[in-house]
């Protein structure tokens, strides 16, 4: 029963501009409110007038026969078509993005390391970087992203944008150095926060990847973390590079790179993100992959109906009563003027 009512529901019309039926009953108000004109003198004078009515017997000549149910039902029905009635369409859920992604990238000196392995040869960090970002925006489909570099100084490459080519193209052609040789890990967190605190609550989030300390720039990484905490930014932060080599070029194990670990740590569990190592791009590629996991692009949004327009029904039927009004009086006239017509 239930499912009967609403399926009887669905075909009952909804109208978006319901207010367009007030105007059904304007043309009585108009002839209320102003009557013709009635004026008894002939409007045409002839010597032949009264032999004329004479001849018909003192009956009007035959003209034009109102149809005024056909004109009210034919107004009535633009009045409809106005109003734009609906009925609901299929039940579908689009998709709602989930973040909106700054992409801090540091391109100190140091990134020109060859320190890394991609396709069975020798390159430098960021190199392997790139390829491992590529594959992690092809993931990121419905995500607004943005791109920050930073070396001595942060600039902004890319704005938060759903163009992910755009993206990806200004990542391809950065290279070391671009942004000075020094590392400003604090001013690229101030400057990803300042693009990100007009977003959406809760949806801002900063994925940092650097191979050094803090070496440049004006405000302090802990300092920006703690803005970055104020305006509700999540921290991801990913320490890359491989082992320091050792005697005769040998690397020792155990012996990391220079990177402040502990310093990103802090950073990423005061925003509520988290700190990931990365010693080769196997392992960059791995904690993309586990980011995707933390932040997932999309969840399913609000069940929608949309509306399917049914106007072009009361439309067409307006229009064909109007030609019908239109062309049956005349055919009457040519009936009583021409009595042989009346079988045709």
């Amino acid at each position: 029963m239930n499912a009967l009512l609403d399926r009887f529901a669905d075909l009952l019309p909804m109208f978006a501009w319901p207010w367009w039926l007030l105007a059904v009953p304007a043309p009585w108000l108009v002839r209320w409110l102003l009557p013709p004109a009635r004026d008894v003198a002939p409007a045409l004078r002839a010597p032949w007038g009264r032999r004329l009515e004479a001849v018909a017997g003192g009956a009007p000549l035959p003209g034009v026969r109102r149809m005024p149910w056909l004109a009210w039902l034919a107004w009535t029905l633009l009045c409809v078509a106005a109003a734009r009635p609906q009925t609901p369409g299929e039940a579908v859920q689009p998709p709602v993005s989930g973040r909106d992604l700054m992409l801090a990238v540091d391109l100190s000196g140091s990134m020109g390391e060859e320190d890394m392995r991609l396709g069975g040869r020798a390159v430098d960090r960021l190199t392997a970087a790139k390829a491992v970002l590529s594959d992690f925006l092809d993931r990121r489909e419905g995500d607004r992203v943005g791109l920050i570099v930073f070396g001595q100084r942060a600039y902004v490459l890319s704005p938060l944008t759903l163009d992910r080519e755009s993206v990806r193209s200004q990542l391809l052609d950065s290279v070391v150095g671009l942004a000075g040789r020094e590392t400003a890990i604090g001013d690229a967190i101030g400057l990803a926060v300042k693009r990100l605190r007009e977003q959406r609550s809760g949806q801002r989030v900063v994925v940092l990847l650097t191979d050094g300390v803090n070496t440049a720039g004006q405000l302090d990484p802990e300092k920006a973390a703690e803005l970055a905490q104020a305006h509700g930014v999540r921290i991801h932060a990913v320490a890359f590079g491989g082992d320091l080599p050792g005697l005769f070029g040998m690397r020792m194990p155990g012996t990391m790179a220079e990177i402040d670990e502990e310093a990103l740590q802090r950073i990423a569990a005061a925003t509520g993100g988290r700190a990931f190592r990365a010693r080769d791009a196997r392992e960059l590629a791995g904690i993309y992959a586990e980011i995707d996991r933390l932040e997932p692009v999309e969840r399913p949004g609000q069940l929608l109906r949309p509306p399917v327009e049914r106007y072009p029904w009361p439309l067409g039927a307006a229009l064909a009563l109007g030609l019908f009004a239109t062309w049956r009086p005349r055919r009457r006239s040519r009936v009583a003027a021409d009595p042989s017509e009346a079988g045709a």
